[in-house]
């Protein structure tokens, strides 16, 4: 450092000093002893140092970047959403400045809530069998209420249900990967999706189990009645602990977009247009706007990703379904709880591969950055998508079609479950790793929208996994296991020349999208 340099960065921070007398005191939440806001629309955010009030009142100097501000609080009536001034935990202007355990924190809630959807259509993989017995359906309907997602008496009510039900909780996955997106800078977000992706895949760890268990002990409809309890501790958690974390930006003025009504200069005609957009804006709102995800296919980068984890996502449920089909019958005659127990290899895989999959994807996307040199002004790396799809994307692309094969062909000649089980947690490692990686590469490449990418992303897959769910048991009893998983694993590993198409035109095709957003 030169003398220069050092004379520049004295002189700067003299200048905070200065400016201190009309700046305002922040408030930090979850640190209310620390720091109280004076004026909730004005900060230092733009200053390379920063007073605040210690515990004795006394001023002192933080220095800090952009990106380490302290997060300035929203004052509880301007606070957004349908119950947001309920919440305990208060919304700031940039979620990014919350305290590191804060976000965790929330990252916790959402990873707990993302687990509703996936509990809810596994809890009852143990006790297809009873319920196909118990309502005289054949096994083809009854695994119709785990793909399309209450106590019934009918099958038809029961997918119906399941199916409202299933629409109601899917929602959070989608949101929920949207508010990671929003918290965590690209550097922290693998580990932060990783660890939020735990909540989804340790439904399928613990549902069976609990259902497999309630099953054999109450029937397969006190499952429902765990789920009810279970989804209403969640409410409990998101409605008192779960602040608006999207950054508020401002909205345009003048007459840029002014309403419709306010350009007319008859009150007959205002009233017109109001009366029949207030009627005309729910059943857009419900049925067509929804479906406009559907054009982010147009672009190839979002069209692979999406297919990609597709593809791995079908997999799954076909492996899910397969295992209560073979487990539960000969050979094997396993009772309900311990085909319960069959679905915890590849659950622990899943945590294994969120545990350390997502920093050493971390890791890979800050190595790829320095290597190519790619610094801002600042000096802090610039990264892109399309790092994270390196050493990592290509274990998880040979583990999971692997295990596919190694499981279909041990189960399908009886051989002692441990072999097949093997197979399955080898399996929960590489699926993870494509659906951390592609996850957080859709919430990257469209930043202004992760929540839509991440909702077309579950739409495409779910469409996937209700196929499969739907197919399997009669393939398996017309081909086999064998054959059956032989196929889907030779698709898996064809599917993987996603990832070096990504290496050769992702830039490119981000480039595209950047300009086309722009």
């Amino acid at each position: 450092m030169t003398s220069g340099d050092l004379d520049e960065g004295v002189h700067e921070i003299t200048s905070a000093e200065t400016a201190y007398t009309d700046a305002p005191t922040v408030k930090r939440p979850g640190d209310e002893d620390l720091y109280a806001e004076k004026d909730a629309h004005s900060s230092l955010a733009g200053s390379p140092a920063q007073s605040a009030m210690d515990v004795k009142g006394t001023a002192i100097d933080i220095p800090y970047a952009e990106h380490e501000s302290l997060p300035i609080a929203v004052p509880r009536l301007k606070r957004r959403g349908l119950f947001g001034q309920l919440t305990l935990l208060a919304e700031v202007e940039n979620p990014k400045t919350y305290l590191r355990k804060t976000k965790w924190f929330i990252t916790f809630i959402v990873a707990l809530a993302g687990s509703t959807a996936p509990m809810g259509s596994s809890i009852l993989f143990p006790s297809l069998s009873q319920i196909s017995k118990e309502m005289d359906a054949p096994t083809t309907v009854v695994n119709l209420n785990i793909s399309l997602y209450m106590l019934t008496h009918s099958i038809s009510m029961l997918i119906v249900m399941r199916m409202l039900s299933g629409g109601a909780s899917a929602s959070v996955q989608a949101v929920g990967a949207g508010t990671i997106a929003d918290l965590w800078d690209p550097h922290e977000r693998g580990r932060a999706m990783s660890i939020f992706y735990l909540g989804p895949l340790c439904g399928p760890l613990l549902a069976p189990i609990v259902g497999g268990a309630l099953a054999e002990r109450w029937r397969w409809r006190s499952t429902m009645w765990f789920l009810a309890v279970y989804g209403g501790i969640i409410v409990i958690f998101i409605f008192f602990a779960l602040p608006e974390t999207l950054a508020n930006r401002k909205q345009p003025h003048g007459d840029e977009q002014a309403p419709v009504e306010q350009q007319l200069s008859r009150m007959s005609s205002r009233q017109v247009v109001h009366f029949t957009a207030k009627w005309l804006k729910a059943p857009k709102m419900v049925f067509l706007d929804p479906l406009k995800i559907v054009l982010y296919l147009r672009y190839p980068a979002v069209l692979l990703t999406v297919y990609y984890a597709s593809i791995t996502f079908g997999s799954l449920y076909v492996l899910n379904v397969s295992v209560e089909h073979t487990f539960s019958t000969n050979p094997y005659n396993f009772s309900t709880i311990i085909v319960g127990c069959l679905y915890i290899p590849n659950s622990l895989g899943y945590i294994a591969a969120s545990v350390f999959g997502g920093r050493w994807m971390d890791q890979i996307m800050q190595r790829e950055a320095r290597k190519a040199g790619r610094y801002d002004e600042h000096g802090e790396l610039i990264y892109r998508p399309e790092d994270r799809m390196r050493e990592n994307a290509w274990l998880g692309a040979f583990l999971y079609p692997a295990a596919l094969i190694w499981y279909g062909w041990t189960a399908d000649k009886g051989v002692f479950w441990f072999a097949p089980m093997a197979a399955n947690f080898f399996f929960g490692i590489g699926s993870m790793l494509i659906f951390s990686m592609s996850t957080t590469m859709l919430t990257e490449f469209m930043p202004n929208k992760s929540s839509t990418g991440v909702a077309l992303n579950n739409f495409m897959r779910n469409i996937f996994s209700c196929i499969g769910s739907l197919v399997t048991a009669p393939i398996i009893d017309a081909i086999g296991n064998g054959w059956l998983f032989t196929i889907l694993g030779l698709v898996a590993f064809a599917s993987s020349s996603v990832i070096l198409a990504m290496k050769v035109f992702g830039p490119r095709w981000r480039k595209s999208m950047d300009a086309v957003s722009h």
